[in-house]
């Protein structure tokens, strides 16, 4: 049965919206770069891997790059954004 991601849910807590990161599931695709620089790309997630403290957190994702097809590791803080389906 085929999951649909387009709407995402973030998560309250005190007040405050949480991480982009973790409401990020495997197939989604999401925009990832560096919170200190404008260098960014798309990338398809592949696996999310989670924490050791709590393993239902993720922490790494195994991304594909929309562009080059390279399969990367990527620290979950450097995703900032989910790109909605159509």
């Amino acid at each position: 049965m085929s999951v649909d991601h387009s709407v995402v849910q973030l998560q309250r807590e005190e007040g405050k919206l949480a991480p982009v990161f973790l409401s990020v599931k495997a197939g989604m695709t999401v925009i990832c770069g560096s919170t200190d620089s404008d260098d960014w790309w798309m990338a398809d997630v592949i696996y999310v891997d989670g924490g050791a403290r709590d393993p239902k957190v993720p922490t790494l994702f195994q991304v594909a790059d929309v562009d080059t097809g390279a399969v990367r590791w990527v620290c979950a803080d450097l995703v900032t954004n989910i790109v909605p389906r159509c």
